[in-house]
């Protein structure tokens, strides 16, 4: 990585005080040009930032220097921090960028080099994107978990007796005639049985981990003129959906987003179910049957006095009567009664979701999977650990050991360090020096 990187670290927009990163070899020579010199590291300090040409002053800003390796990227990094104002930003950047071997940095940039310089795995890069773009306190502290290393720990211990078991598979194939070679065998599949059930442990957990990420989905459905809309606004609190009292106001999927006691929802209005020859409400229609298939939950709402047919759904509903603006018991084969437009029956509406809510999302925090990506990954390694498992004496060693080191890769994949050569370290500290 020979260019050194440019980029507003902190908010876009006018703030107090904004800061930007440059990260690489020329980071010395960008602090002496802009800064006047390099101070030491990690102390802030007092700098006028200049044009390198003309010395024409920037700005009067907060300097700082963090030595490589021990920096966030693994590079030489410095930080200034300069009032927020956009043409001072805009300067301090373009000064930047106009010396030899500085460039814009690309999306992700830091991050990536992070990775490659050995600071942080794929994992916890991962976990630090979800942490910036976490919206409630449980996505928050899943992204912090995932951050801090729990995902990549679990990993790592993993890879370490994969290649153990690689190990004592290499003594079978290169020592065959050995007396103890047989209980070797046998070893490696007692060892991959127990790691089996360790990562099966672990995706049992993938759906509430991706879905706490993500969100649970819930969608507000029913029959046109049923209160969808006018429900979406009062759970939004503004008004993000026109109401009216024309049937198919309503004519596309509009989605909000909430946080029910630190869980995330994301809340789907559609257009009412019905038959309709209109070319444009029809794409609504089918637009919110395709929302039905996805959602954890449906809220299907009907005014009380609605002959309407419901349609066939699979998952949890939760089943609504509206414009109850007097209150009272909801109507046979309903849940609740409610009136978004009075409020009543609004707060027992809000505690079903958020007790629907817990029970998708509960023990998403802990899960080590997040992502679908770690999910694909593991399940590879699940199943070529299930194939040493199903290994018998007629079972060619050979093909017990590629299953091995087809799980290391997934593991490799997973943290995004695949490194044979490192394996190979390991392999033969287990078998030559017994550790």
């Amino acid at each position: 990585m020979t260019d050194t990187i440019v980029a507003l670290a902190s908010g876009v927009g006018r703030a107090g005080i904004a800061v930007i990163r440059i990260s690489g070899p020329g980071v010395r020579f960008g602090l002496e040009t802009i800064a006047g010199g390099v101070p030491a590291a990690r102390k802030a300090s007092l700098r006028r930032l200049k044009v390198p040409e003309s010395e024409e002053i920037l700005d009067e800003a907060l300097v700082l220097f963090f030595e490589a390796p021990g920096s966030f990227t693994g590079e030489d990094v410095a930080e200034f921090h300069v009032h927020g104002g956009r043409a001072i930003i805009a300067g301090v950047i373009d000064a930047l960028v106009t010396l030899p071997g500085f460039r814009p940095a690309g999306r992700g940039e830091y991050t990536r080099r992070a990775v490659a310089n050995g600071r942080m795995d794929l994992t916890a890069a991962e976990g630090i994107a979800d942490l910036v773009e976490a919206e409630t306190g449980s996505q928050r502290r899943q992204a912090l978990r995932q951050a801090g290393g729990a995902l990549e720990r679990a990993a790592i211990a993993w890879r370490e007796r994969l290649a153990r078991m690689l190990a004592l598979i290499e003594a079978e194939i290169d020592f065959p005639d050995e007396e103890d070679v047989p209980a070797l065998f046998a070893e490696v599949r007692h060892r991959a049985g127990t790691l089996l059930a360790e990562i099966d442990a672990a995706l049992a957990g993938a759906r509430s981990g991706e879905r706490l990420r993500e969100g649970a989905v819930m969608v507000i459905a029913g029959p046109p003129n049923a209160g969808k809309s006018t429900l979406l606004n009062a759970l939004a609190r503004r008004d993000v959906a026109i109401v009216s009292p024309i049937a198919g106001t309503t004519r596309d999927t509009l989605e909000v987003h909430l946080d029910l006691h630190g869980y995330p929802v994301t809340l789907i209005d559609t257009a009412g179910l019905r038959e309709t020859q209109d070319v444009v409400e029809t794409i609504g229609v089918e637009r919110a049957r395709a929302s039905l298939e996805r959602a954890d939950l449906v809220i299907w709402l009907e005014a009380e006095d609605a002959r309407s047919e419901r349609p066939v759904l699979s998952g949890p509903v939760l089943r609504v009567t509206t414009k109850r603006d007097e209150g009272g018991e909801p109507a046979p084969g309903f849940d609740l009664a409610l009136s978004a437009k009075t409020g009543v029956g609004m707060s027992s509406l809000l505690s079903r979701l958020e007790q629907l809510a817990r029970d998708a999302l509960e023990g998403g925090e802990s899960a080590l999977v997040t992502r679908a990506r770690h999910r694909r990954e593991l399940e590879s390694i699940a199943h070529h650990l299930s194939l040493v498992c199903s290994a018998d004496e007629a079972t060619p060693v050979e093909f017990v050991a590629e299953d091995l080191r087809l799980s290391v890769r997934a593991i490799g994949r997973l943290t995004g360090q695949v490194d044979i050569d490192e394996l190979y370290d390991v392999i033969f500290r287990e078998f030559c020096i017994g550790k």
